[in-house]
């Protein structure tokens, strides 16, 4: 999982570049998603309410979170309640509108 220090980075690099249309790596999409899961796990409501929307239980979370498609799964719940958004966005010290490009872009 990336660190902090290394999602600020890549934060400023997507800002900077010419090339933030383009997709971001699946390494980036795979961290930003544990990323992502990891602050939804932070907090039992937001947990409860992932789990009951996807319908994974604990006996198989971690067996869906090796699934790359579960990575983008993560990503679009995030992006679908923008104050959860903006939330992680925060949390993560990430612009909220370069992480909904990344998400959109992965």
């Amino acid at each position: 999982m990336l660190t902090a220090r290394h999602l600020r980075k890549e934060n400023r690099s997507m800002r900077h570049s010419s090339k933030a249309r383009q997709s971001i790596s699946p390494e980036f999409g795979r961290s930003l998603a544990a990323s992502a899961l990891a602050f939804l796990a932070a907090d039992p409501e937001r947990l409860q309410r992932f789990l009951n929307l996807t319908g994974l239980g604990p006996h198989n979370l971690r067996d869906a979170a090796e699934d790359p498609a579960f990575h983008g799964s993560v990503l679009e719940y995030m992006l679908a309640d923008e104050e959860l958004l903006l939330r992680f966005a925060a949390d993560s010290d990430l612009e909220p509108k370069s992480l909904s490009e990344k998400i959109t872009n992965r």
